[in-house]
């Protein structure tokens, strides 16, 4: 175990041992992880109206105040519980910002359970894409995030949500395996699976460039 692992650890101990002040290490010590997620599941349609720091700082004063909450899950990696706090965040300010489209009540993420969100196509479908070179070309992205959306949501949601967590928020196929709630051998061959699924629905699309 490396020296910062080992120090998490000890945090998390701390924590567990109701020393509500080592939350404030551990999520300094994850805050560029968490930072990636809110930057690939937060909806592009939000840029310039919600930042990532705004997020972040949110989801900081979310995991304070549930902190017992944490400690009435024993089994459950502090990172991974970490995730979901921040998820919660985000389905908060997509349904604030975005609220016809998340009027759907299966979009609601559960703190006390893992889920599969209907959103990772539109992520994965925005990040595939890729920033617009000029604004003459913005129309023209929306169409491609919208075909592509439509064509990923053939998939499996969890072959996406696989795909999303381990390519896109870069979690460990450990940490995979705690969010879905699945065997790590199972999630590791689902994504090997799902990727080279993807692959196929990507290259299917005409003039698609995947750079």
């Amino acid at each position: 175990m490396s020296d910062e692992a080992e120090i998490a650890s000890q945090l998390v101990a701390q924590l567990r041992g109701g020393e509500d002040e080592a939350l404030a290490e551990l999520f300094s010590h994850y805050q560029e992880r968490l930072k990636r997620i809110v930057r690939f599941r937060l909806d592009y349609r939000l840029a310039g109206r919600v930042s990532e720091s705004d997020v972040i700082q949110e989801s900081y004063l979310s995991a304070s105040k549930r902190a017992d909450h944490y400690r009435g899950k024993p089994e459950m990696p502090f990172f991974v519980w970490l995730r979901l706090i921040v998820n919660q965040q985000l389905v908060d300010l997509h349904r604030q910002h975005l609220q016809a489209e998340m009027r759907d009540a299966r979009k609601e993420i559960s703190i006390d359970q893992p889920a599969v969100s209907l959103h990772t196509s539109l992520a994965m479908a925005a990040h595939l894409v890729g920033q617009a070179t000029s604004p003459s070309r913005a129309f023209s992205r929306v169409e491609r995030i919208a075909t592509l959306e439509e064509a990923l949501n053939q998939m499996e949601p969890i072959d996406r949500e696989v795909i999303a967590l381990r390519h896109f928020e870069e979690l460990t196929n450990t940490e995979v395996a705690a969010v879905l709630d699945i065997d790590v051998q199972a999630a590791s061959k689902r994504y090997v699976r799902a990727i080279k699924r993807m692959k196929e629905i990507v290259s299917a699309i005409p003039g698609f460039d995947e750079n």
